[in-house]
């Protein structure tokens, strides 16, 4: 087991897992940049997630029976 880190400098336990974390994290990153497909603006990758967010809720309240006040 490694050194063990305050909750004031890390997330993580031990230095090990935020060292683990820090490799997985600069790896996703990294496959991002290097991805050849053109880039999404912000805006249109916002109203997208916002459609599959209002999709899910509907599908939940349809299951559930009872319709929700979703305010933007």
């Amino acid at each position: 087991m490694g050194t063990t880190l305050p909750p004031i400098v890390s997330e993580f336990e031990t230095e090990e897992q935020a060292a683990s974390y820090d490799r997985w994290f600069l790896a996703k990153v990294q496959a991002s940049r290097d991805d050849p497909r053109p880039s999404i603006p912000h805006d249109q990758a916002m109203a997208m997630i916002r459609e599959k967010l209002a999709a899910k809720l509907a599908e939940e309240e349809k299951s559930a029976g009872k319709p929700r006040n979703h305010s933007a």
